[in-house]
């Protein structure tokens, strides 16, 4: 009997192992490196991207290597801008959002990402803020294989045809640029891209 034929990573799973690795090193780069890179990648939003006072900004709860968006949070708090984390509900189907303010009750989700409690207001986003493990300069975005950005950003832009007022936003580290991504036709594009190094519109 012949053995069982393994399967082969797909070019996405190949990609993220590496920019998993890529990602690390970047964060860890120096004692200091991580927190100095957040404080730079949030006065690059700031400078770069208009954010109304009536604009509700989904940012995520890093965990593991993520860039930090805790000097982001303090300054839209700073402006009164709503802020809200996205939370996982049912599998295959978009994200959740409910309001939250830096201080607020947080409970563990479903990837021990910190989320809100239920009784936390839910809202729609106008500017999200998405995690990745690597970019490129025309929008393109790795993510972690499970789609609630791609499905949610779809959803929400289909709703508002023919002109869309949700702004997606990549934030990571500057070292996880890449020149192309293995892209398929769920996958949606960013708006813009903010790094500790720069902010640019695709």
């Amino acid at each position: 009997m012949l053995p069982p034929i393994a399967m082969t990573s797909s070019p996405k799973q190949i990609l993220r192992a590496r920019m998993k690795g890529t990602r690390r090193a970047a964060a860890r780069a120096r004692p200091d490196a991580a927190e100095n890179a957040a404080r730079h990648a949030a006065r690059n939003f700031f400078s770069a991207i208009e954010v109304p006072d009536s604009a509700i900004v989904s940012l995520y709860y890093p965990i593991k290597d993520e860039l930090d968006t805790e000097p982001l949070a303090a300054a839209l708090g700073e402006r009164a801008i709503t802020i809200a984390l996205p939370i996982v509900g049912a599998k295959n189907q978009p994200l959740i959002f409910r309001a939250y303010r830096p201080g607020d009750e947080l409970v563990a989700g479903a990837y021990g990402e910190q989320v809100p409690t239920q009784d936390a207001r839910q809202v729609r986003p106008t500017i999200i803020i998405a995690p990745l493990l690597a970019f490129t300069r025309a929008g393109g975005r790795l993510g972690y294989g499970g789609g609630y950005y791609d499905r949610t950003l779809e959803a929400l832009r289909a709703n508002d045809k023919p002109e869309s007022d949700i702004l997606a936003v990549g934030f990571g580290f500057g070292a996880q640029e890449v020149d192309a991504l293995p892209l398929e036709p769920l996958d949606q594009p960013l708006d813009w891209v903010v790094t500790e190094r720069e902010a640019f519109k695709t």
